[in-house]
């Protein structure tokens, strides 16, 4: 009686170098208890230098590879029909000194795009104009309602970026979250449809 397997492979998979990617951690697997674990530690692929850091593979591979092992399986894919593997290396520290610059050209660069952005919609005559409204005083400096305003600019980032430096707020994401969220899901269809060989076929290839 032929038997069913389910898998499913996973969207993203980090790995070290030199290693073997097994069907446990490229995928879910679903099957009989006697077949289970040696389908878990089926070896798919080895990760050699040449592979770079971005390795693909293709569901097709991972249903030929089962087939092989047992011939009397019937094998059902749910979920995508790629999985990518980042081949990890050793990460570098940090330093201090680059951190510093860092952390200065951006701190620099907010300053300066808030401060043309204030210039462009003349922010401090609104400003002028409102205090007047509201006192009937004429001010050249309304500190008492431009320092309240610059501390709710400050708190209004923290709260639009959902971030206390590593503290989350709360469970939802911020929107810069989302905008890398979906940076990252065109990269992976990019590199998913470039890096799979068995996706693509030339008229050199035979």
């Amino acid at each position: 009686m032929e038997k069913t397997v389910y898998i499913r492979l996973r969207h993203r998979l980090q790995i070290r170098p030199n290693q073997s990617i097994l069907l446990k951690d490229i995928a879910q697997v679903i099957a009989d208890d006697d077949i289970y674990e040696k389908l878990c530690e089926l070896p798919l692929y080895k990760v050699t230098e040449q592979d770079r850091n971005i390795v693909v593979i293709d569901v097709m591979k991972v249903i030929r590879a089962i087939t092989q092992l047992f011939s009397n399986l019937e094998v059902q894919s749910i979920g995508p029909a790629q999985a990518i593997v980042e081949v990890v290396t050793k990460k570098q520290k940090v330093s201090f000194p680059l951190f510093l610059l860092v952390w200065l050209l951006l701190f620099i660069g907010a300053a300066l795009a808030i401060m043309n952005f204030h210039e462009d919609v003349s922010m401090q005559a609104v400003q002028l104009r409102i205090y007047t409204l509201i006192t009937g005083e004429v001010d050249s400096k309304p500190l008492i309602f431009q320092i309240p305003y610059s501390i709710g600019l400050g708190l209004g980032m923290i709260l639009f970026f959902n971030h206390v430096f590593k503290k989350r707020l709360n469970e939802e994401p911020s929107p810069l979250e989302v905008e890398m969220f979906n940076y990252q899901l065109d990269l992976d269809n990019y590199v998913a449809l470039k890096e799979n060989k068995e996706s693509m076929k030339h008229l050199d290839d035979h």
